[in-house]
């Protein structure tokens, strides 16, 4: 019993688990273009089964954190890997776009089950730096995700056809649900929620009292808004507007998430975690401004993609701090904090998804990558100064 919770063990199983997110988004855009002939539907139809795949993973949260309070971390956690492999089945089956998209819905609902439920573990393990330290080398583990996916979802489409990626997810599921069926619960019966199940989903209210969590969250949702504006609107600018191949893309994809990935494991390596969130919050918002610039006067792919890039890099570097200050301020809830943590991320990119097609996509996507900067900034500097007042101790 003592093997399945080993350091290792519980690493790589969440990895995998936060790994979801990536999975579940990116190994499907290379697949946009050839779904809107195979359903014979509009493009912002076959988006739908993005936007709808991140409410999934926002309200799937905002369902499964307060549950694995209750009965603690596995069975929650078995329940959203069984679900998943139904959902993710079906899809490579659907008739027709509607169906799919409804589909996309449940499939991002149990994802949802493995992302939250991945940082409560990581919240009963650990402490302090420690966590932050915990997320980072996650961070890292998971930024191969989206490394793998989309190259792996250009060749599956290559091969077998869109079908052939949620086949492999179909397979990612079933592994996830063989280790999940061998984690030891991390949520002793003594810490569980001792509210009836109608009145659990109350935590939320004692979260959201908490401004430091607050303050956290808002900064976590806008740094996504970047991330989901930059996932929604790259097929377009790279394959459409700069005429590169699917696999091409999935390249370019695979380079940006590299950047992520190394941003949160440099983050574990300072001590000083005010000062990675400042530097970071103000790289995001000239990388932004940069972006804005070139997008707007169609510059080369060179200029655009350096300047993403380093906004790739920045984002790494704030997400592991981010998540360690939310969940440290609501240690006693962390299953819900976490919920209320993810939901905001997924939540901000079904919103901007939709709107960065609006107008000129090179000009709206700079616009969102600005705005979101600025703003996420904002409420990171709100949360130094609420820890500056209070003496806060991360």
């Amino acid at each position: 019993m003592k093997k399945r919770n080993t350091a290792y063990f519980i690493f790589i199983m969440l990895g995998m688990l936060t790994a979801f997110g990536p999975f579940v988004t990116d190994m499907y855009l290379p697949s946009l273009p050839s779904m809107t002939e195979h359903f014979d539907t509009s493009i912002p139809m076959v988006q739908l089964g993005l936007t709808f795949s991140m409410f999934g993973m926002a309200f799937g949260q905002l369902v499964f954190g307060p549950l694995s309070d209750k009965y603690g971390r596995r069975r929650p956690l078995l329940t959203a890997m069984i679900l998943f492999l139904i959902s993710t089945f079906a899809c490579i089956f659907a008739p027709n776009i509607e169906i799919f998209v409804f589909l996309r819905l449940i499939q991002g609902i149990a994802a949802a089950g493995g992302i939250v439920i991945a940082r409560s573990i990581a919240a009963d393990k650990f402490k302090g730096r420690n966590l932050a330290k915990a997320f980072s080398i996650v961070g890292a583990i998971n930024g191969m995700a989206p490394v793998v996916a989309p190259i792996t979802g250009g060749l599956a489409l290559g091969i077998t056809g869109w079908q052939g990626i949620f086949v492999i997810l179909f397979f990612w599921g079933i592994l996830l649900t063989i280790v999940s069926s061998n984690f030891k619960e991390s949520l002793s019966k003594t810490r569980r929620s001792k509210e009836k199940l109608s009145k659990s989903f109350n935590l939320f209210r004692n979260v959201f009292k908490n401004k430091m969590f607050v303050y956290s969250t808002f900064q976590m949702a806008f740094t996504m808004a970047i991330l989901f504006a930059y996932i929604s609107a790259s097929p377009f600018i790279i394959q459409t507007h700069y005429g590169f191949s699917p696999f091409a893309f999935s390249l370019f994809f695979a380079a940006n998430a590299t950047a992520i990935g190394a941003g949160a494991a440099i983050s574990s390596r300072f001590k000083n975690q005010e000062f990675i969130l400042k530097i970071s919050n103000i790289g995001m918002i000239i990388c932004s401004i940069l972006l804005l610039i070139f997008l707007a006067d169609n510059m080369t792919i060179v200029f655009f993609e350096s300047a993403l890039f380093a906004l790739c890099f920045m984002m790494g570097m704030t997400f592991p701090v981010t998540v360690a200050f939310a969940l440290n301020s609501a240690r006693k809830q962390a299953g819900t904090a976490s919920a209320v943590l993810g939901a905001s991320g997924f939540l901000s990119g079904s919103i901007v998804s939709p709107i960065v097609g609006i107008g000129n996509i090179l000009v709206t996507a700079g616009i969102i990558f600005t705005v979101s900067s600025i703003s996420a900034a904002l409420f990171a500097f709100l949360a130094a100064q609420y820890r500056k007042e209070h003496r806060y101790v991360s």
